[in-house]
Order: C-alpha cells, then structure tokens, then sequence
C-alpha cells in the first residue's frame, strides 16, 4: 500500500495531465461550435473574441483522475456515497455552465441560473454533504444552499482576468487539502489534490496569447461549486470552535470581491447581477499594475489567508479571534483605498 501522500500526488498530477492535454482540444471544439466571448460591451476586459469552455478540460481532470484513483485505493462505503454527492451536483453545475457559454451573448436568465444551481447544491445536501455546526437542522439546510450557490457565484464573479479565477481555485484547493491531511475525510484531500492539479493544467493555456483560452462559465461555476462542497466536507473545531470559519479566510479573495462590487453597484442604484467595472482587480490595474501583477499577488494574498485558516484550526479561541479580526481590518483597509479609484465602463 502506498503512503497516502504519494496517491494525493498521482492525483494531482494525472488531473494536471489531463487537463493539460485535453485544453487545446477543447478549444478546437470551442471555436468550431461558435462558444467565443467576443467583446461586445464596454464592461469586457479582454480586446479580441476568445474561445470558452475551458472549464471542460479542467472538470474532465478532475472527474478522471478521482475515478482512476478509486480504481487503486480502499475507500470506505461512507467515502464513496460523498464522492457520488459531488460528482452529481458538480455535473449539474458544469451543464449549467455550458449551456450558458454555448448561448452567450446573452445566455441564460439570472433566474435559471439560481435555480439549477440550487438544485445542485440540495443536491449536496441529499448526499449530507451540508453545514453541520449549524442548529436547527432546516437552518443548516438553507446556509448550506445560500454557502454553495454563493461561493460558485463568486468564483464566477471574479472571472474577470487571465488566471484569477482558476489561481483562486487552486490556492483554496490546496488550503482545504491541507486542513483536511490529519482527518479521515479522504474524498476531501483527493478531491482537493484533483481541483488543484485540474486547474494548474489549465492555466497556461490561459496566460497564453496564441492559444489563448477561457475557462467559462462552466469552468468558474463548477470550480466554486467544487470548493464550496470541500469546505462543508471535513472538521475545523478540533482546537477551538472558531476554527469553523476557516474557509472564510481560505475562500476570501473571492467572497471579498462579490460583496465589494455588489456594495458598490447599489451604491449607485445599479443591481448587483449587472456587470461593471468594480473589481478590486481591476482598480488595481487602474493604479498601473499589470494583469500578470496582480494575479500574483492576489495568489500571494490567497496563499497568506490559506496559512492563517490553517492557524486558525490549530490555536486557541483568543489567537484564532486576532487572526480574524486582522485579516477583516486589512480588507477594510484596502476597500476604503481601492473605493476612491473612479472607474469607467470604457
């Protein structure tokens, strides 16, 4: 039997493989079927028409290689009946996704949207993949689906440069992974390590500028949806019961950037479903920093927060407090700077 780090390893990097080899296929398909984001309003962020669908490559990573790992590795009954859970409702979010793509410009209605990706997260909940520090029971249920949909919302809302997203989803990925290592919850590391090397073989196809590609709809939905499910799927309170808001700080770069243009479109009478300009990634770039920049260092500061979720799950209540408390007055800090940058949907 194999240490579980070596099979954690293989995982991610036969999802890395995967994912790496199919992308270019999947371009192909993407220009051939006509899924191009052309930019045709002044909210888009890129110059020329770019292929989609992107996140096929890095869902065929992930499902091939957690399905070939189970092929070599003794999971218990309960750890298979979880990974049925996530593939089911990653399924449904991934077809949401691309049927949205497929129909750009306009795709599909907000309403559409929220629902199939409510019935992907009760999915979850069927499985008992769902908050569970939580009481009553119905109250878990209904955060847990507000938790899921808002994450995979998030991580689509953030899909606005070159690498972001998919940064994000591998950071937080590894996060998860490596809260989870000292637990039994096996499908949550393997299915970590898969996202992780999923969305690293994706990647340079999406820095590239002659095969350039994005990762979609289908991509950015079923990356948060992914990561949403891990962080309901393993314990954090083990040292003080705070620990149980460590996916906060894990997923915080995304959840900052919904609630900061959200708060800055009704500010201004906008609805928060309506795309702007808003992005802290985007001010940034307003300042004179280069995508490639702040792409880093976004992954940096996701990096930082990951370690601090990690702390969190491993100190006392009073240090754990601190770290919270911190990390909330840094992103305060930086809101009221960014805030003053004027922005113009040009």
């Amino acid at each position: 039997m194999y240490p579980a780090w070596v099979l954690y390893l293989v995982t991610a990097l036969s999802a890395f493989v995967t994912a790496f080899v199919l992308t270019p296929a999947i371009r192909g398909l993407a220009v051939r079927s006509g899924a191009i984001d052309a930019p045709s309003s002044a909210i888009k962020t890129h110059k020329t028409a770019t292929p989609l669908l992107g996140g096929l490559a890095v869902a065929a990573g992930f499902f091939a290689s957690l399905s070939a790992v189970r092929l070599f590795t003794a999971f218990p009954t309960g750890t298979l009946r979880s990974l049925r859970g996530f593939f089911t409702g990653a399924l449904i979010m991934l077809a949401l996704g691309l049927i949205d793509d497929i129909k750009k410009p306009g795709g599909l209605s907000v309403r559409t949207k929220f629902a199939f990706q409510i019935i992907a997260a009760l999915t979850l909940v069927h499985y008992d993949i769902r908050i569970h520090f939580i009481q009553p029971d119905y109250l878990a249920v209904i955060l847990s689906v507000v938790w899921v949909v808002g994450i995979s919302n998030a991580f689509n809302i953030i899909d606005i440069m070159d690498g972001l997203s998919s940064t994000q989803a591998a950071v937080a990925a590894l996060g998860f992974m490596l809260i989870a290592l000292p637990s039994e919850s096996f499908y949550v590391n393997f299915a970590a390590a898969a996202l992780l090397g999923a969305a690293a073989g994706f990647l340079p196809f999406n820095f590239s500028q002659k095969r350039k590609i994005f990762v979609g709809d289908c991509g950015s939905l079923f990356m948060g949806f992914v990561l949403a499910a891990l962080s309901m799927s393993t314990r954090y309170d083990l040292h003080n019961p705070l620990g149980v808001y460590a996916p906060l700080l894990i997923l915080a770069i995304p959840i900052y950037d919904t609630f900061f243009v959200s708060v800055l479109r009704l500010r201004r009478g906008a609805s928060p479903f309506m795309g702007s300009k808003d992005h802290y990634a985007l001010r940034l770039e307003r300042l004179g920093l280069s995508r490639r920049m702040i792409v880093g260092c976004s992954a940096l500061a996701a990096l930082a927060l990951m370690l601090c979720a990690f702390a969190v799950t491993q100190v006392a209540v009073a240090p754990a407090l601190c770290i919270y408390i911190s990390a909330a007055a840094a992103f305060f800090a930086v809101s009221a700077k960014i805030a003053k940058i004027e922005m113009h949907n040009d």
